[in-house]
């Protein structure tokens, strides 16, 4: 190559560099002139965390029983009279005493069966009504109550009847057979006073 042709080309060279390095001022200088003030930091916010309520742990309802007054066996083989427990619900199933009565008459469940318990009232027995009022109980029954037997099973019937009425409500407490107040119960004139309580047959 000659020599006029390696000076050309070296002129070219620096000509290029040149041309480059004015059009990269100028892009620079253009992009500083379209930034109209100063840069500001844009103010960080935190987005609120949602709030979730820890769920409701409904309370536990304590449970509510009523005592039953069947016939048992203590150890001793000597029969006895047995309270037993029913699941009692007020809202289901309103008067305590009501539901106490009405579980008398439908007599102890298979299982207390099977535990020896068992109950002198009729297999017959019907409540007629239940009236309670602010300062009295009149239980009406029907006649199947008072009907065989013999002594024995009318005063163990009438000895259940006292002992669940009593221990389920604190108002005094009359028996009445087919809406007749109750003074002689069954064929052999078993004599009955009311209120009842622990001594109305020891007349």
């Amino acid at each position: 190559m000659r020599k006029n042709e390696r000076v050309f080309l070296g002129v070219t060279a620096v000509i290029m560099v040149a041309v480059c390095c004015i059009l990269g001022l100028r892009m620079l200088y253009h992009s500083d002139e379209n930034v109209s003030g100063p840069l500001t930091p844009i103010p960080e916010t935190k987005i609120p965390e949602e709030k979730t309520e820890a769920p409701k742990v409904a309370k536990p309802v304590e449970k509510v029983y009523v005592n039953v007054f069947f016939i048992g066996q203590n150890s001793n083989k000597e029969e006895v009279y047995r309270a037993v427990n029913r699941e009692y619900d007020k809202d289901v199933d309103g008067s305590k005493l009501k539901f106490a009565i009405n579980a008398l008459v439908s007599g102890p469940t298979a299982y207390e069966k099977s535990k020896g318990v068992y109950s002198e009232v009729p297999a017959g027995t019907r409540i007629i009504a239940i009236n309670e009022a602010p300062d009295k109980v009149i239980i009406n029954l029907n006649s199947a109550f008072e009907n065989g037997g013999g002594t024995d099973s009318l005063y163990k019937r009438l000895n259940q009847l006292i002992k669940t009425a009593k221990r389920n409500t604190n108002k005094p407490v009359y028996l009445y057979i087919e809406g007749n107040k109750a003074e002689v119960i069954g064929g052999e004139g078993i004599m009955i006073t009311q209120p009842l309580n622990e001594n109305s047959l020891d007349g």
